[in-house]
């Protein structure tokens, strides 16, 4: 509190706290483009960060007097041990209701209120099957080969009366196969716990993994990382699936077991594979991935868009406003 004094009267005036916010892993500083920082100056000391953490040794200095952080998912991760290093921290926001980055139990012993935003999912889609038609029609030698000079130098793929092979048939899985059917291709589909249902909606037919593998041109996936997922594409599965075929992943790197990709790509066992996401991100500049010529690679930009961006700052914000009336909004257990 601070004292003002007038000719006649004693004021009380409260004083005002800021309440200091880290705006980690915005790569394409997009933070302050969505978010008028301005407005918010008596409230917020916001500090940004454009470029991923060394370590969690170096997380731990940088972000010591920070109350809360605004994180998006799957990027720098809220570990147990750094959740305990920092002795500030009350508010976890991040993009998206699921951020398997956070240690939720540990923010839970020390009462750190987690809260999600909303997520548009049809970014994904609309990535998968750029991966899709970029491996189809050959479009990275194309492009390449256009700024050096070159002229039709393949011969592309249709979609039309080929299999689609998806593995997971949730949210994302059913754009993608309703955007097959638009495409005039067969769509078959495979996971654990399959809404036989809803596939027959759908007009998918339900098949065992190994059918899948085995039968479909394009295999792509959209299931949600947990144990049961982790290494689900091995060598094993390689070997199960045809030369010819197109394996694509824009769910979670470990799915896929990396290494044995790796070597499926370079002996030529399946055609190719359009990843955007990686065991380890960002993905080394030196990693094996980069240097092969059938693997069509995206740095992470299934929901890098201008309308998820504008969607997840502007929720954080107001579920932060929300913690501080004392009215958490969008919370994560």
């Amino acid at each position: 509190w601070s004292w003002i004094y007038s000719n006649r009267y004693l004021f009380i005036k409260p004083k005002i706290i800021m309440i200091k916010v880290a705006v980690l892993d915005d790569y394409q500083n997009a933070f302050e483009h969505i978010i008028e920082i301005d407005n918010f100056k008596d409230k917020y000391n916001f500090q940004i960060f454009n470029e991923p953490f060394l370590n969690e040794a170096e997380a731990s200095v940088v972000l010591q007097e920070f109350e809360a952080l605004f994180i998006m998912r799957e990027r720098t991760p809220i570990t147990k041990s750094l959740i305990e290093s920092l002795p500030n921290l009350k508010y976890l926001m991040t993009s998206g209701m699921r951020n398997k980055a956070i240690d939720l139990e540990a923010a839970k012993s020390r009462n750190i209120i987690v809260c999600g935003t909303e997520l548009n999912s049809n970014s994904t889609v609309e990535l998968a099957w750029m991966l899709i038609l970029g491996l189809a029609r050959n479009i990275k030698q194309e492009v390449d080969n256009m700024f050096q000079g070159y002229w039709q130098t393949s011969i592309g793929l249709e979609l039309k009366g080929k299999m689609l092979g998806l593995i997971g048939l949730g949210k994302i899985g059913t754009q993608m196969a309703n955007i097959a059917k638009a495409f005039g291709m067969e769509v078959v589909a495979w996971s654990e716990n399959l809404d036989l249902t809803h596939a027959n909606k759908l007009g998918v037919l339900p098949m065992s993994k190994e059918d899948l593998l085995a039968s479909s041109d394009i295999i792509s996936i959209h299931v949600v990382l947990g144990e049961r997922y982790k290494n689900l594409i091995t060598s094993k599965e390689f070997k199960l699936m045809k030369k010819t075929s197109f394996l694509i992943n824009t769910s979670r790197g470990p799915i896929v077991n990396e290494l044995d990709l790796i070597k499926a790509l370079e002996d030529e066992t399946i055609a190719g594979a359009g990843l955007d996401v990686y065991d380890k991100e960002p993905l080394p500049q030196d990693h094996k991935l980069r240097f092969l010529p059938n693997a069509l690679l995206m740095p992470h930009l299934g929901y890098v868009t201008a309308e998820n961006y504008a969607l997840f700052y502007t929720q954080m914000l107001e579920n932060l406003e929300s913690c501080l009336e004392g009215k958490p909004l969008r919370t994560i257990s």
